[in-house]
């Protein structure tokens, strides 16, 4: 039995893939969608047994080590961050997801929450677990981050049932920004409507990464956060529209009462000043 341990961690919200591949002697270019593999001839630099060891760096920020100990893992982010000053340092592990691939011949093949069994390698495999469970846990940051916001709107939503309103403008549109920005990570960054390439040429590829999807619910928790980014963005765009009526409103009573200055100023010249 052979077997590979699978570990992805969020490290950005966005890493420069060429940058890295041009400093480990790769010159190709990066489109969007692409990954960066260093493999075992790569990794001979950075630690002592490379052998059996893989990073799969993805541009959302996200990096998936296969067959690392704690380590190794803490040698190779460190050495990245000298190229990629983005990358966290501080606390790499905050969110993170493991999964293991055992192939042998003793058990049926199986694919569970945790573990892949099968009784064959196929081309492609460990990329599309790597690239499932980096969506993943760059999902569970996503989803972390706008909850956080979901407290900060509730806090608003309760002044207002009191009777307040003391949201400012650049707050609203710093609220708006972040939840455009998550439905914009999750569509674009992330591409979670997007395969890989390999699965439009392999046809056990596409199955494993339709099934790997569907037990990691990347699919329903891409609706649930896009969900929760079009309730927010309804809350702001009613906070917006009662700050504007509020402005309004002041701006009439302003009208008004410069009216009425004018005209006590116009009797007063008109029975005082004659």
């Amino acid at each position: 039995m052979t077997q590979s341990n699978f570990k992805a961690l969020v490290l950005s919200s966005e890493i420069n893939l060429g940058k890295i591949a041009r400093h480990f002697g790769m010159n190709q270019k990066f489109k969007w969608e692409d990954l960066l593999l260093l493999d075992e001839q790569s990794l001979k630099g950075l630690l002592r047994e490379p052998d059996g060891k893989m990073v799969y760096i993805f541009h959302f920020g996200a990096m998936v080590f296969v067959n690392f100990e704690h380590h190794q893992m803490m040698d190779v982010i460190s050495y990245i961050k000298q190229i990629e000053k983005s990358v966290n340092v501080t606390n790499p592990f905050e969110f993170s997801d493991d999964y293991r691939l055992e192939i042998t011949l003793d058990e049926d093949p199986a694919i569970n929450n945790d573990t892949m069994i099968t009784a064959e390698s196929h081309e492609g495999q460990g990329e599309i677990i790597a690239t499932v469970l980096a969506k993943s846990v760059a999902l569970e940051k996503i989803e972390a981050d706008i909850d956080i916001l979901l407290d900060d709107i509730e806090e608003v939503v309760q002044f207002l049932e009191q009777g307040k309103l003391n949201v400012s403008d650049d707050k609203l549109a710093k609220m708006s920004a972040k939840i455009l920005g998550y439905k914009f990570n999750t569509i674009s960054y992330i591409r979670l409507l997007d395969k890989p390439d390999i699965t439009w040429v392999n046809e056990s590829a596409s199955q494993l990464f339709v099934e790997l999807s569907t037990l990691f619910e990347l699919d329903d928790r891409y609706k649930n956060i896009r969900h929760k980014s079009e309730t927010l963005m309804d809350i702001t765009e009613v906070f917006s529209g009662l700050t504007h009526a509020r402005r309004g409103n002041r701006l009439e009573w302003a009208v008004i009462i410069l009216i009425a200055i004018e005209i006590l100023l116009s009797l007063y010249t008109m029975f005082f000043q004659k």
